[in-house]
């Protein structure tokens, strides 16, 4: 993982599996369990030109691999000392020596150019906050992989830098506002408030998912305003934040009319 090893991630396949088909299985299976629909494994080491993966794909297993702790730390080290070799182990990925940057990992081939998967940390607000980012493809046109794995990083740094510029947050619902309604199912809706405000962290322009939800808890027939009926949500995975949502209104039992008219 620090210089890759396209024998090492073999090694690992018979030390894993009875054989390399069935490691392969295994990471297939892990794959679409992420969600990765449009990466296939066809060796343990991503050599072969068979194996392929896009951008969307990696990202997704960028989120998932850095939740492990013990990876974490071995993506994040420049270099290392093993017992039993003479020279220093140098990682491929040099962007480690930048401000924030913190992983993941290089590759190159001739068939897919130079690669990075990379991850890096920003402060926000007084808080840090881990982006993910991937460069694919990039061919340096001199016939040498090394050279488009150097390109790679050349424009994988600049990513890097101006993510990290570009992050930001910004308030997405405010106290007050209005962000779903409660139905009575006689025709009548009192609305329900944040409350509190609420701030998500991501980039200008960037579209953020909304959604309301009632916590899991059964509303009343009959609630006072104020009454905390569920939560609002914005954003997914580890960067979504919410606040409890409040009726605007009291809510009323239906009139023996209203009920009547429904009957009928």
């Amino acid at each position: 993982m620090i210089p890759s090893g396209n024998n090492a991630a073999r090694l690992f396949a018979r030390w894993d599996s009875p054989t390399e088909a069935e490691f392969l299985d295994k990471m297939n299976d892990a794959a679409k369990d992420l969600g990765m629909a449009d990466s296939t494994y066809t060796d343990p080491s991503g050599l072969k030109k068979s194996t392929i993966s896009t951008p969307a794909d990696q990202l997704k297993l960028a989120q998932a691999v850095m939740e492990n702790d013990v990876f974490r730390q071995i993506v994040d080290m420049p270099e290392v000392d093993i017992e039993g070799v003479d020279i220093k182990i140098y990682n491929n990925n040099s962007l480690l020596l930048n401000p924030g940057v913190n992983g993941i990992k290089t590759g190159s081939t001739t068939p897919a150019g130079g690669c990075l998967l990379w991850s890096a940390n920003t402060v926000v607000d007084g808080k840090t906050h881990r982006i993910y980012g991937v460069v694919m493809g990039q061919q340096a046109g001199t016939g040498g992989s090394y050279d488009s794995l150097t390109l790679s990083l050349t424009n994988g740094i600049k990513l890097i830098q101006d993510a990290q510029k570009a992050v930001t947050s910004a308030t997405v619902v405010k106290k007050g506002d209005v962000v779903g309604y409660v139905d009575d199912g006689f025709g009548r809706s009192t609305p329900v408030v944040a409350t509190r405000n609420l701030k998500a962290v991501g980039w200008s322009g960037l579209e953020v998912e909304l959604s309301v939800t009632d916590s899991g808890k059964a509303i009343s027939h009959t609630a006072a305003e104020g009454t905390e009926v569920g939560m609002v949500t914005v954003g997914s995975g580890a960067g979504k934040v919410s606040a409890p949502v409040a009726l605007q209104g009291d809510l009323t039992e239906p009139a023996l009319g209203d009920k009547l008219t429904r009957v009928g």
